[in-house]
């Protein structure tokens, strides 16, 4: 009888654990769709992960407006985001905290304008308002934009979980278009080479955008 009763005990400890175990392995891949928002836009995410990998993919769309000093000058600017891609993500120790590395299709850009009502600065030459005009011009990004994060993915379970992610987006060093409109000297030949050099300034002053922070949270719905 206390054969009997051990084997039993043995073979229902056996059962647990397979139990356990095949709960552990239905749990260690699912599917996730949800949404998150941040410094890359709204982005709506569709992923599936294992214990230890995840793969992502999302979008990334936003716009507002902001005003931009470039070289003195100020402009009204349009910052659009918009862009997708796709991430790997690694949690090293099979719970929530990942790393990730990615690239996006990278469309973002900033529309810029300036009406100047006071005398400013083109290149090396002072000219009037009446001179100038308006300057309109955008600022773009090369469409190919690896980038790199960590972040917190939330836990294997059934049902909604909230992450969050930081990281940054490597855009390139930013090329910009530089025109001027409805002035006196718009199609001035000495303006217009002042105003190149208005335009490379203003690529240098936009160095800050070439590397553009990730800061993201994320609500998913896992099953």
């Amino acid at each position: 009888m206390r054969a009997a009763a051990i084997a039993g005990v043995m073979l229902a400890s056996i059962g647990f654990a397979a139990g356990a175990a095949a709960a552990e392995e239905q749990q260690e891949s699912q599917f996730r769709i949800g949404v998150s928002g941040g410094t890359l836009g709204i982005s709506p995410e569709i992923g599936w992960r294992s214990k230890h990998v995840g793969f992502r993919v999302n979008g990334g769309f936003f716009e507002y407006d902001r005003e931009e000093d470039i070289d003195d000058i100020e402009y009204d600017g349009t910052l659009k985001l918009n862009s997708f891609g796709g991430l790997v993500d690694i949690y090293p120790f099979g719970g929530s905290f990942r790393l990730s590395v990615g690239a996006r299709s990278n469309s973002n850009k900033i529309d810029l304008l300036a009406t100047p009502t006071t005398n400013v600065e083109i290149g090396d030459v002072t000219y009037t308002p009446a001179q100038i005009g308006s300057l309109a011009g955008n600022v773009e990004f090369k469409k190919f934009s690896p980038m790199a994060s960590i972040g917190w993915g939330g836990k294997l379970r059934d049902g909604f979980t909230i992450g969050f992610e930081l990281g940054v987006m490597s855009q390139g060093s930013p090329k910009i278009d530089l025109v001027s409109t409805g002035g006196t000297l718009s199609n001035n030949a000495t303006f217009l080479a002042e105003l190149e050099q208005e335009r490379l300034q203003a690529e240098e002053d936009a160095e800050d955008f070439k590397l553009w922070p990730i800061v993201q949270l994320h609500l998913m719905y896992r099953f």
